[in-house]
């Protein structure tokens, strides 16, 4: 997206200061909103790359959050908490709109959204090891699954717990490569993962020591 816009607008720059132009926006990630940037930012945005790591991180953190909502489906048949049902609700809202983000970002970058890594998500009969961080194995998710009243609850909050902290495990992985996260909307949502996830799971750990 920032390199066709960037070459659209690069002859802008050095356009007459009278000249009538729209304003250029910049997305921001989930929750933020977007910023009105200059013709210059514009293009310096669209010369920033990506590396296969940051392709990798958005194929996996997709299935990764495909889980968590899987897991929030069952609160409507078996939680017992209406906190718990509430935080469930608005966790789902806000990793199917970060999955839409990523899937936009996949496929203005010319990648697949399914990655070739074939660890890359829980399969039916995945062992733990071909688990992403903090991703719920089969047997776990049965488990959650045959739960039902204020043990589901408990259990929905350790597991999400878990969950989470594994996101921010999988964003750590990121940084720690070479040349990572420079693409603006990829640094800029990296960063709303980290403190979203790190508010949501404050919040999961408080409400779990008041059940």
């Amino acid at each position: 997206m920032h390199l066709i816009l960037g070459v659209v607008l690069a002859g802008l720059i050095g356009a007459p200061a009278n000249s009538q132009t729209p304003p250029i926006f910049h997305p921001g990630a989930p929750g933020a909103d977007s910023r009105v940037i200059t013709a210059r930012e514009s293009v310096e945005l669209s010369r920033t790359g990506f590396v296969e790591a940051d392709v990798r991180f958005m194929q996996h953190m997709i299935v990764h959050h495909a889980q968590a909502v899987e897991m929030v489906g069952l609160l409507e048949t078996r939680a017992a908490s209406d906190t718990v049902r509430r935080l469930g609700e608005r966790i789902a809202q806000s990793q199917a709109a970060e999955m839409a983000l990523m899937q936009d970002w996949l496929a203005g970058h010319g990648q697949p959204v399914a990655a070739a890594d074939p660890h890359a998500g829980h399969q039916a009969h995945a062992s733990d090891a071909s688990l992403m961080p903090g991703m719920l194995s089969p047997a776990r998710m049965s488990a959650l699954a045959a739960a039902t009243g204020p043990a589901f609850d408990r259990l929905f909050l350790e597991s999400m717990i878990q969950h989470h902290q594994g996101a921010l495990d999988m964003v750590d992985a990121l940084l720690a490569g070479p040349d990572t996260a420079e693409d603006p909307l990829l640094s800029e949502f990296v960063t709303s993962v980290v403190a979203d996830q790190s508010a949501e799971i404050l919040r999961m750990q408080t409400i779990l020591s008041e059940l």
